[in-house]
């Protein structure tokens, strides 16, 4: 026969027009999902909290500050929105564009990056014999570099498979490129976004499936390398913090000076704290960058150690949620990409509220999405828009799946369940 083998082949004759036309009637009711949908309503209740509290607290830390400076208590806190405003922006682009168009221009990225490192050095802005950033300190390459490696290293992991356990295809290749960012970076000097750089990529790098035995080793000599670069005294500013640290582990009085006036807000807030405002170590100094590097502490002074536990559930629920949507990426740029970025979050809030708590030696590293600040704000949110796009990639897909599903007739003469269409996988 030259006709077509029916739709439904468990049926004795072949479908009327009539039913035919009846079959596929629910095609013509069924909607795409729209952008809300697609949407993971989970991931943005957290960073909307985590928003909100950085505002207010924010606006607690600085309303003094900012009325001795220009005479409106909200100047700072108006920055921040700011901030906010032109993350979310960038973020809702992100959002627009299918994460996986990254890949091809991973390259690219990181090439625009490792210029912005470049240019940092020759032309950045001298501060405390560091150059960190541009455009008037609004501009911090350091931050693009952690956002950038991220997208450049589940690019390059995802396309070697079982060659990332090679040495020349695998450890050789990685080793040179963290070695070059990194130092760059050094360069600046910024040993915590060093560091950051080179633990959430080998962190990617273990999860992409490398040597462990090469890991541990490269992971070795970076250890070692930094340990002696700080020795030599080349980095002074490293070297005046690790020593009151070391001090501090026998003697709490002989902590770094910011430490220390953190343990006071600590102290001083008790286990519910002083009350939202009411905080003394923010003013005349007291405690260094109150609203950026120590509002962990203000936090913790003002609602006490059950509001400093508050948000560190908050960032335990999202790392939760984004590994979570890294495992149900559909491909393995995608993973490797939520994974990275989720690891990257988690490990600045954990690196800052570690020094506050005087577990590591002071780094400068912000609370993502609470601290002030421009572009630690904008990288993450952005970051946080790219995990969101590959939960919008996981939805449409299994909403594709479930549209195919529906249109497919149980096969009942063998009672499983399963779908006739071709190729369809079965979950």
């Amino acid at each position: 026969m030259t006709d077509q083998a029916p739709q439904f082949i468990d049926e004795g004759v072949r479908p009327s027009r009539t039913a035919s036309s009846e079959t596929h009637a629910p095609r013509s009711t069924e909607r795409a999902l729209t952008f809300w949908q697609t949407m993971d309503k989970p991931m943005l209740v957290i960073v909307g909290i985590l928003i909100a509290i950085g505002l207010i607290m924010v606006y607690s830390t600085t309303f003094d500050w900012s009325f001795a400076v220009s005479g409106n208590a909200t100047t700072k806190v108006l920055e921040q929105a700011r901030n906010i405003g032109i993350g979310l922006g960038l973020a809702f682009i992100t959002l627009l564009v299918d994460h996986r168009r990254f890949r091809r221009l991973a390259l690219l990225i990181l090439i625009g990056m490792v210029g912005t490192l470049i240019a940092v050095l020759l032309f950045g802005d001298d501060v405390f014999n560091a150059r960190r950033s541009l455009i008037g300190g609004r501009f911090q390459p350091g931050e693009l570099a952690e956002l950038t490696m991220i997208i450049y290293m589940a690019a390059w992991l995802s396309s070697k498979n079982a060659r990332i356990r090679s040495l020349t295809y695998g450890l050789l290749p990685f080793a040179v490129l963290i070695g070059l960012v990194c130092g760059l970076v050094i360069l600046q000097p910024d040993i915590s976004t060093a560091v950051i750089i080179f633990v959430v990529c080998g962190t990617m790098f273990f999860l992409a499936g490398a040597d462990l035995v090469q890991l541990g080793t490269v992971t070795g000599i970076a250890a070692l390398a930094g340990v002696l670069l700080v020795l030599s005294g080349n980095l002074l500013y490293a070297q005046n913090r690790v020593g009151p640290f070391l001090a501090s582990l026998t003697d709490i009085t002989r902590a770094d000076y910011h430490v220390f006036q953190a343990y006071v807000a600590f102290s001083n807030g008790g286990l519910f704290g002083v009350g939202l405002g009411l905080s003394q170590q923010k003013f005349n100094n007291a405690l260094p960058a109150p609203h950026t590097d120590s509002i962990f502490a203000i936090v913790g002074e003002e609602f006490g150690i059950v509001g400093a536990t508050v948000v560190v559930l908050l960032f335990v629920l999202f790392v939760a949620r984004g590994l979570t949507i890294a495992r149900r990426a559909g491909d393995p740029f995608g993973a490797l990409l939520a994974a990275g970025l989720t690891i990257w979050i988690i490990s600045k809030a954990l690196l800052n509220i570690a020094v506050m708590l005087g577990l590591v030696p002071p780094t400068g590293i912000a609370l993502p999405f609470i601290s002030f600040g421009g572009s630690s704000m904008v990288t993450v949110l952005i970051g946080t828009a790219l995990i969101l796009s590959v939960q919008r990639a996981n939805i449409l897909r299994e909403h594709a799946v479930d549209r195919r599903g529906t249109r497919a007739t149980p096969d009942r003469s063998r009672g499983n369940g399963r779908t006739r269409l071709p190729g369809a996988s079965h979950r």
